[in-house]
């Protein structure tokens, strides 16, 4: 399956001039170093043994903590949710706007479990996915992805928060639009001169998310879960396979392998990536790292950013790694009709199960 707009654009193109023709062709049936081959206990415990320090190596320099400095915004009542838009710090210079939803009828004077949800690569940040209908284009996100799941999930009873990532919603750089620039591949690039990735600062930042959860009164901070779309999907990898709190994580519309949607269809940004991270692992590799904690992931039949047939892949790989590591009974998937969306069908009931 191909975009008939790269056939186009390729037409009368030698492929020996084609800079994307290359990747496919030099990578063509390529195996990252440390890709899951085994199938034992034993295999699955030195492959983990080597995998995470490789990848927390790939990641590069994390930034130092800054003291959380939280505060309270403002407080929205919205139907039968209350949402609070909270300000916290990560790191020196730098702060995370958030909103934080529940019940309005949560009991008090009790801890609940919580879920951290991230956003997409789309143009809103965190409101869509805390139900915000602020533009028709907030409501069309909302429509066309499910994606307010920050919100169903709070109305099913858990403490959810929605935080925007480095370069999204509310820490979005105007100047780097007006300068014709893709933030996220311009931060990667001034990253990649100093040894820093944007992904790896995401990672940082929704730690601090867990942190800042931890503080809550009405949260229990031994039942922290994560979830998110798409490039939200990519954040809840990476971030549930390096931060152990996250006790179970549901990836939606994300793993599937790298030669597909990255060297073929380049459908990814700088935001997402960390060099040197195809050379050792693919992302079910990165997802197989969460185990041995609980893990859902969500593909949509009709996904035209993430093909289905790749998403099968990628859940295979998953599986392979949960099976060998004796807790496959952890794995789940949720296959749906759509598209590029939160199916949901079971994500209340897996995070029931495993947060409480």
């Amino acid at each position: 399956m191909q975009d008939d707009r790269v056939k186009a654009a390729e037409n009368g193109m030698p492929p020996e001039f084609s800079m994307r023709q290359y990747w496919i062709r030099r990578y063509a049936g390529h195996v990252p170093k440390l890709s899951f081959q085994g199938t034992t206990l034993a295999e699955w415990e030195a492959w983990r043994a080597e995998a995470m320090p490789r990848l927390l190596d790939l990641m590069g320099e994390f930034p130092e903590k800054a003291p959380l400095n939280p505060r309270v915004e403002a407080i929205v009542e919205e139907g039968d949710l209350l949402l609070e838009r909270v300000v916290f710090d990560t790191e020196r210079f730098v702060s995370v706007p958030a909103w934080v939803l529940r019940r309005r009828d949560l009991p008090a004077g009790k801890r609940h479990a919580a879920i951290l949800c991230s956003h997409g690569h789309g143009n809103h940040g965190k409101d869509p996915v805390a139900g915000r209908r602020y533009t028709p284009g907030h409501v069309a996100d909302i429509d066309a992805m499910n994606y307010d799941y920050a919100a169903q999930m709070a109305l099913k009873g858990f403490v959810t928060m929605a935080p925007d990532l480095r370069g999204f919603g509310e820490r979005y750089d105007p100047v780097d639009a007006a300068l014709g620039h893709d933030a996220c591949d311009l931060n990667y690039v001034k990253g990649s001169m100093l040894g820093v990735y944007p992904l790896t600062l995401i990672v940082h930042d929704m730690k601090g998310c867990v942190d800042y959860l931890g503080t809550r009164p009405e949260v229990d901070p031994a039942r922290i879960g994560m979830m998110g779309l798409s490039q939200g999907g990519t954040t809840t990898t990476f971030t549930a396979a390096l931060e152990p709190r996250i006790r179970a994580a549901d990836i939606i519309g994300y793993v599937n392998p790298w030669a597909g949607f990255g060297l073929d269809r380049g459908n990814y940004c700088g935001s997402q990536v960390v060099p040197g991270i195809y050379r050792w692992f693919d992302t079910h590799d990165v997802a197989g790292l969460i185990a041995p904690r609980p893990l859902l992931i969500e593909m949509g039949k009709k996904d035209t950013c993430f093909f289905i047939e790749d998403l099968q892949k990628g859940y295979a790989g998953v599986e392979r790694i949960y099976r060998a590591a004796g807790c496959g009974a952890l794995l789940e998937a949720d296959v749906g009709e759509g598209g590029h969306a939160f199916v949901g069908s079971k994500a209340p009931a897996f995070f029931r199960k495993h947060l409480g």
